[in-house]
C-alpha cells in the first residue's frame, strides 16, 4: 500500500534523477525506463509523485510513453538535458542516491560527522608522522625536485620500489613496465582513454566499486555486471556474458574485493584467464588495496605474466589520500602508449608528491605502520562485526583483511532510505545499491570499520533500523 506524500519538490527530484541518468549516459536514447512501482520504491517516493514526473518529462519532449509497454527515453534527448555535471546534481541531501552519492555525501561531510560509508582511513591511523618527516626532508630538495617537470614514466626510484613490492605478490614487472598517475582512479581513466571506444562494452563485478560506473560512463562505455561470489566472478555468468556481449574489458578487485572484502580463488583466477584469452578481453585489476593484506591473495596479473592483465595500484588508503600517487604496471607496448597518453593530458605528473610517497614507502617506518595498521583493522573488523549483528546486521562473509564488511539488513529495511534518514542524523553510509549495476543490493550496505569506533555509530544505526522497521509495518 502506497502511503508515501507526494509533493511537487519530490516531483522535481524525480524529474532531475531521470534527466541526470540521461545526461550521464546511464541511459541511453531508446532505453527503458524503470517502472513507475520500481522507480517510486527506489527513491521513496509515491507512485502519483513518480506519474507525475514522467508526464511532465513526457511534455518537454524528454521521454515518450508507449502505452502497454512504459516509458522510453527519446532519441533526441541529447538535446534537451543538461550536461553531465556534478556541481549542478541538486541539493546535497535531496539529490538521488546513485554511484556518486556516498562520494559527494563523504567528501562534503562536516568533521563532526560520522562517515562509515566512505571508503577511507581516519585520519588518526595514518602515518602521519612518516609524512611530516618526509615533508620537511622535501623541503631540504634540490630546486628540481621543487620546481622542475617530472620524467614521463615518473620518479624513477619509486617505479624500482614499485616492482620489487609487487615482486612479493608474484608479479613480475621491470620499472620499464611501471607508468606513475595521479591516482589509481586516474589510472584507470588513461587506460579506458586508451583501449575504449564509445559504445564499448565493460564487464564489472556486481557489487562492485561504485565509481567504476561513474568513470565507465564518462567514456560513453556499455557496462555489464557480473555477480560475484565469495570466490570470485560467477563462472557461468561471466562465460556467457562474453558470449554475448563481447566485451573489451573487465575491471575487478582480486584481493579484498571492494565492496564485499572477497578474495578471488586461483581455480576461478585461472578459469577467468582462460576466457578472457579466447575472446581477447583485456582485464584491469584494481589492488589499491594491497597492503591491507596479512598474507599474499592470488593475482591475475601473476598467473597471467602482464600478457591481458594490467595491473593497478595506489598509496592513498594506507599512506595518505592528499598526497595522490598511483601507478600501472603492464606490458611495454601499452606503457610506451599510455605514457604519450599521459603526456596529452597531465603533461609532467605530480613529481613531489612521487618524491614524498618514496621518502616514506623507503622508510624503514612504513613497514611496521602496516603492521600495526592490520592488526588493528582485524580487532576492529571483529568488534564491529558483534556489535553490528547485535542490531540485526550480519556480514555475507568474513573477509581475510581490509576495511569493508558487506552486510545484510534485516529483510524489512531498505538500504537506501535508510541511508537518507541516516544522514539527517550526521550519518554517512553506503547502501547496497549504489555499488549494484542490477540494483539488487537493495537489502546490502557496505560499512567501513575503522570509521565505527565511536558508540553514537551504533545508536544511530539502532535508531535507523527501528525507524525503517516502523514504516515497512506501517504500509
Amino acid at each position: 500500500m502506497d502511503q508515501i506524500a507526494h509533493s511537487p519538490n519530490r516531483t522535481t527530484m524525480v524529474m532531475e534523477t531521470i534527466r541526470q541518468r540521461i545526461s550521464g549516459r546511464a541511459l541511453l536514447p531508446g532505453a527503458k525506463l524503470p517502472s513507475i512501482r520500481k522507480l517510486a520504491a527506489t527513491l521513496s517516493v509515491s507512485t502519483s509523485t513518480v506519474v507525475e514526473a514522467y508526464e511532465r518529462l513526457v511534455g518537454d519532449g524528454v521521454i515518450q510513453s508507449r502505452p502497454g509497454s512504459g516509458f522510453y527515453v527519446t532519441h533526441h534527448a541529447g538535446a534537451t538535458t543538461i550536461p553531465f555535471s556534478l556541481a549542478d546534481a541538486g541539493p546535497k541531501r535531496d539529490r538521488a542516491i546513485d554511484p556518486l552519492w556516498v562520494s559527494r555525501q563523504s567528501l562534503e561531510a562536516d568533521a563532526e560527522d560520522a562517515k562509515p560509508g566512505c571508503g577511507w582511513l581516519p585520519p588518526s591511523w595514518l602515518p602521519e608522522d612518516a609524512v611530516r618527516r618526509a615533508l620537511r626532508n622535501l623541503s631540504r630538495a634540490k630546486s628540481p625536485v621543487l620546481s622542475e617537470y617530472g620524467s614521463p614514466l615518473g620518479l624513477a626510484p619509486l617505479r624500482h620500489l614499485i616492482g620489487r613490492r609487487l615482486g612479493e605478490r608474484g608479479i613480475e614487472a621491470s620499472p620499464d613496465q611501471i607508468l606513475l598517475t595521479e591516482s589509481g582512479t586516474q589510472a584507470i581513466d588513461l587506460l579506458c582513454r586508451l583501449l575504449l571506444e564509445p559504445g564499448d562494452t565493460v564487464l564489472v563485478d556486481d557489487p562492485c566499486y561504485f565509481n567504476f560506473h561513474a568513470l565507465l560512463r564518462a567514456h560513453r562505455a556499455r557496462i555489464v555486471g557480473i555477480p560475484y561470489t565469495p570466490t570470485g566472478p560467477d563462472i557461468e555468468a561471466f562465460t556467457k556474458a562474453v558470449a554475448d556481449h563481447r566485451p573489451r574489458l573487465y575491471i575487478t578487485n582480486s584481493a579484498i574485493h571492494n565492496p564485499t572484502g572477497a578474495i578471488l580463488s586461483p581455480v576461478t583466477a585461472h578459469r577467468v584467464l582462460k576466457i578472457a584469452e579466447q575472446s581477447d578481453v583485456v582485464i584491469i585489476e584494481d589492488d589499491i588495496f594491497a597492503d591491507f593484506e596479512h598474507s599474499p591473495a592470488p593475482r591475475l596479473a601473476a598467473f597471467d605474466g602482464l600478457d591481458r592483465v594490467i595491473h593497478i595500484g595506489s598509496f592513498s588508503k594506507t599512506l595518505s589520500a592528499s598526497g595522490r600517487c598511483g601507478f600501472i604496471a603492464a606490458k611495454p607496448d601499452w606503457i610506451d602508449s599510455l605514457t604519450d597518453l599521459k603526456i596529452a593530458t597531465t603533461f609532467g605528473g605530480g613529481r613531489m608528491t612521487a618524491e614524498l610517497v618514496y621518502s616514506v614507502l623507503s622508510d624503514g617506518s612504513y613497514r611496521k605502520h602496516l603492521e600495526t595498521l592490520r592488526q588493528r583493522l582485524s580487532v576492529a573488523m571483529q568488534t564491529v562485526s558483534v556489535r553490528l549483528g547485535n542490531l540485526g546486521i550480519r556480514p555475507w562473509l568474513d573477509p581475510q583483511a581490509g576495511m569493508f564488511l558487506w552486510c545484510g539488513l534485516p529483510e524489512d529495511v531498505d538500504a537506501t532510505a535508510a541511508a537518507r534518514s541516516a544522514l539527517q542524523r550526521g550519518l554517512v553510509l553506503a547502501p547496497g545499491n549504489v555499488f549494484s549495476l542490477s540494483q539488487s543490493a537493495t537489502t546490502f550496505m557496505r560499512f567501513n570499520v575503522s570509521q565505527m569506533q565511536e558508540p553514537h555509530v551504533f545508536d544511530i544505526l539502532r535508531d535507523v533500523l527501528k525507524e525503517q522497521r516502523g514504516q515497512g509495518t506501517s504500509s
